[in-house]
Order: structure tokens, then C-alpha cells, then sequence
């Protein structure tokens, strides 16, 4: 008797098998619209179609991220956010952030020759400019973290609540960066980018209209309604406000990126030649070159920190009495009074009669200001209650 030909239907009665092979067929489906969206050359011509090919690809990596999650409740790292901000140290395997972290913070952070010594996200605190700023030491990632690669999914998960992303790159291994950010990107973080000023609101009738401020040279209103049709979306007013891109556009429709700022951090600076280390700067283009072991350039890299969190020092002042220059009270730029009453204690806002100003922000020394006066830098503020 002839055999039966070999069936490739998956076993409906096994459930793990059949979502096993769906979720493979879809990894198909992203690859292939990868290489398509690499191969194709950008231009006016092929504006429409790339675009189109994105919303397909971005539309497709959510449908797979929610079947691979259904079921799965994870565990991510909780820790705790303290300080005046939180700092992710983002590298691959023994890139040197435990070094780096025990150089900055202090902090006990077993270190080793071998790759993955991390295996928890281990926190430290540095004090800088008045400010204490903490800093998230988190397991090394690998290339196919944002797919779920050894724990690079829950490790990518934690910048997403963090204020600042520090990328630390081996100057040996510059091929790491490319990879490094785009897993990022895959996570649906954005680095180093605003917020587009897109408004999309969901119509019962009219179809697309679209109203825009600004000129769009890589966008146009063909395939904005193409890629809201990939999102389902047949009926919505869109206005537009800043100069986007297809993948900005795309970035709104789904509406659940985090615009996180990054500082690009080239380490072992000490173990390389200085035209070695010029080359791999021009090629990284990094924001500094420290050695975290031999302690170099931490001090710029301490002032990057304070900056790219957006930090600045104001001064409380006592009624009748001088102002306390010696410990600044730390918040972020554009803060206003009010969100310096939340900091000092939850019921000044409540209790709030007004605020004399002198510095920066006042128009002259004591001047008499509301809560929703913007504080800047420098400011000495004096604060009256009922």
C-alpha cells in the first residue's frame, strides 16, 4: 500500500504548535516586507509605495506582538523611579556598564570577563550638580531582543519608563550600534525624537480630510489615506503640524511610541590607539569617549547626563531670611511653579498664596508671580502659604 503524502497541517488539538506556526508564518511576512522596503530605492516615485509597505509592516509587527503576548504575563524588571530622573545603560554583553555604573554611582555591581554577568537590572544613584540622578544597570542585549531573545524584551521594556537611554558602545565593536538602535526602534521607542504634532480624530462619515500647516515633501495625502486604510481607519479628520515622514505618520496612527532622549557613549578608550579611536569616532559619532576603568571623561559624561535629562538648579528662599545657594532644589526646564510646589509637598498647591522671584525668569528682584509662572535656571524663588 502507498504511503499517505506527509501532511503539513498543524495539530488544531495542540494549541502551542498551531500558534507556534502562525506567529512563523508572520516572521515570513516581516521578512519579506523588510528585504522589499531595503531593496526599494526612495524617491518621489516610490514615495507612495514605501510608505504603504510600512503601515503593512507596522500593522503586521502589532497583530504578531499581540498573538505572541496573549497568554504570557511576563516579568519585567520593577524598579522602583527615584531621584530627578532615571538613566538606562543600554550595550551589549560586557560592553562595561556594570564598570560604568560602579564608576558613576559607586554601586556594588559584580563585574566579570564573561558575557551576561548582569542578569538583574541593578540600581545606583549619582549625585552630580546637585541633582541625584538614578541609573539603571540592565542585562546586555543582543541582536532579536525586541523579538524576545534571551530577556532583551523585558530588558528594552525598562526604557520605556526611563528619562534618558545612555548607549554604551565597545570601541571595538562599532557594528554593535546599528543593531543596539534598531531594536530600540522595534520596541516602539524613539530616540532623540519630538513628538510629531499630528492630531487623527475618528469620524462616523466623510472619509480622509486632512489639513496641514506645514509643507510635507516626503509625505503626501495618497498615501496617508493608504496608510490609515492599513489601520482600518476609512472615516477621520487629520491635521498635521509638523514636517513628518511615512514612519512618523505611521508613529501617530499607532500612537504608542515613548520619545525617550539618548546620549551615545563610546567606552575603552584606554585599551585603543589614538588613530584607532579617531577612526571609530567618525564612524559612531559619539556624544563622548570615557573610560569607565580608567575613570576618563567621566566628569563630561556626568554634565551630558544632567543636560540631556533637561535639569536645571532653582534655590528656595525662606521669608525674611538669605536663600540657601548651597542646595538647589532640581527640576526640569519649562517646570513652572506649580509642578515646584508638587515637588516640596503635595499640599503647597492646595495651600498656595504666591511666589517673589528674583533671577532669570522675573522682570525684576522680588517680583510677584502666579503657579503657572515657568521658572529657569538660577532662579531664587520664595514661597508664601496660607
Amino acid at each position: 500500500m502507498a504511503k499517505a503524502p506527509k501532511s503539513n497541517k498543524v495539530d488544531s488539538s495542540n494549541p502551542q504548535a498551531e500558534k507556534k506556526n502562525k506567529l512563523g508564518r508572520m516572521d515570513d511576512e516581516i521578512k519579506e516586507l523588510e528585504d522589499l522596503i531595503g531593496k526599494t530605492k526612495y524617491n518621489k516615485r516610490t514615495q507612495h509605495a514605501i510608505g504603504l509597505y510600512k503601515a503593512k509592516l507596522a500593522a503586521l509587527k502589532e497583530k504578531r506582538e499581540t498573538r505572541a503576548s496573549s497568554g504570557n504575563k511576563g516579568t519585567g524588571f520593577t524598579v522602583r523611579k527615584t531621584g530627578d530622573g532615571t538613566v538606562v545603560l543600554l550595550g551589549f554583553p560586557s560592553v562595561g556598564k556594570s564598570s560604568l555604573l560602579n564608576a558613576l554611582t559607586g554601586t556594588a555591581s559584580e563585574t566579570g570577563a564573561y558575557a551576561f554577568t548582569t542578569l538583574t537590572c541593578i540600581p545606583g544613584l549619582l549625585k552630580h550638580r546637585g541633582a541625584q540622578i538614578q541609573i539603571l544597570d540592565v542585562p546586555g542585549i543582543v541582536k532579536g531582543a525586541a523579538a524576545g531573545t534571551g530577556r532583551g524584551k523585558e530588558v528594552l521594556q525598562v526604557i520605556r519608563n526611563s528619562d534618558l537611554v545612555l548607549i554604551l558602545l565597545d570601541i571595538f565593536h562599532p557594528e554593535h550600534l546599528p543593531v543596539l538602535e534598531k531594536e530600540v526602534f522595534d520596541t516602539k521607542v524613539r530616540m532623540n525624537q519630538r513628538r510629531p504634532d499630528i492630531r487623527i480624530t475618528k469620524t462616523a462619515r466623510g472619509g480622509i480630510r486632512i489639513g496641514t500647516t506645514v509643507p510635507l515633501p516626503d509625505l503626501n495625502n495618497d498615501t496617508i489615506i493608504a496608510i490609515l486604510k492599513e489601520f482600518k481607519i476609512s472615516n477621520a479628520d487629520v491635521l498635521i503640524r509638523t514636517q513628518v515622514d511615512a514612519d512618523q505618520f505611521i508613529d501617530a496612527v499607532e500612537g504608542n511610541r515613548a520619545f525617550v532622549p539618548a546620549i551615545r557613549v563610546l567606552n575603552k578608550i584606554d585599551m585603543a590607539d589614538e588613530e584607532y579611536i579617531k577612526q571609530i569616532i567618525r564612524k559612531t559619532k559619539p556624544d563622548v569617549s570615557i573610560s569607565a576603568f580608567k575613570q576618563i571623561n567621566l566628569e563630561k559624561l556626568k554634565d551630558l547626563i544632567f543636560e540631556g535629562l533637561d535639569l536645571m538648579p532653582v534655590f528656595c528662599k525662606e521669608v525674611g531670611k538669605k536663600a540657601d545657594l548651597d542646595e538647589p532644589l532640581i527640576l526640569r526646564r519649562g517646570n513652572t511653579v506649580e509642578d515646584m510646589c508638587n515637588k516640596l509637598h503635595k499640599d503647597f498647591v492646595d495651600k498656595f498664596k504666591f511666589v517673589k522671584v528674583w533671577g532669570p525668569s522675573a522682570k525684576f528682584d522680588g517680583q510677584v508671580l502666579s503657579l503657572k509662572h515657568t521658572l529657569q535656571e538660577g532662579d531664587i524663588v520664595e514661597l508664601h502659604t496660607r
